[in-house]
């Protein structure tokens, strides 16, 4: 889809109701409600963060999301799929200033190309205890990435078509932290599987985004 045309329709997701826990359990893993039973103790001290689903002009006008593979290390979302984004720090003064300023650390993209335009539903992660706080926001302009080596491995540049295809939704088997072998939902989005807390908020970002497209 052109962008231009994109942005425009973009614009009337601003007074539309969130499709908030009914869209992202589309994605959920199946082991995902006895895990937020299992942690509501932790819940109530969860740590914040701030994540942008950020929509841009690529090639030719068409609309792109920037998605990001996070570098292999002995942590919980090791060679991850996600969000340009990350934790709450004291300089932010909202969660959403979270988010702009860890595009601009992580993808490159500076805070000023950058407009807002909704906030979606958080998503709790249990292995993690975050409460992630996701955004979508436009960059006019395509954007000139860098991407922070020390986090990122690779950008992942997803076309909007593509991104909306039913087709890439599919069944995959993973190892979590949990199990060894699990079959979950999940996208497969430019040859990567995208599943758990990324796959539940792309999930609701495309459930309203097809309201107005």
């Amino acid at each position: 889809m052109n962008f231009d045309e994109f942005s425009v329709s973009l614009s009337k997701i601003k007074n539309i109701p969130l499709p908030a826990e009914a869209s992202q359990f589309k994605m959920s893993p199946p082991f995902r409600r006895e895990l937020i039973e299992e942690y509501k103790e932790r819940i109530k001290d969860a740590k914040r963060a701030g994540v942008m689903a950020l929509f841009y002009p690529g090639n030719a006008m068409e609309t792109h999301l920037a998605l990001i593979l996070r570098k292999t290390y002995k942590g919980v979302h090791s060679a991850q799929i996600g969000f340009p984004g990350g934790k709450y720090e004291a300089i932010d003064k909202t969660l959403k200033d979270t988010a702009i300023r860890e595009t601009w650390e992580e993808i490159g993209v500076p805070n000023h190309q950058i407009q807002v335009i909704k906030q979606m539903t958080e998503v709790y992660i249990p292995p993690s205890n975050f409460y992630v706080q996701p955004f979508i926001g436009i960059a006019a302009q395509t954007p000139r990435f860098i991407k922070q080596d020390e986090e990122v491995e690779g950008i992942i540049e997803v076309s909007l078509a593509h991104f909306l295809d039913e087709t890439n939704v599919v069944t995959k088997s993973v190892t979590t932290s949990y199990t060894t072998k699990i079959e979950v939902p999940a996208f497969e989005l430019n040859g990567h599987i995208v599943w758990g807390a990324t796959a539940m908020m792309l999930s609701e970002i495309k459930d309203i985004l097809k309201k107005v497209l």
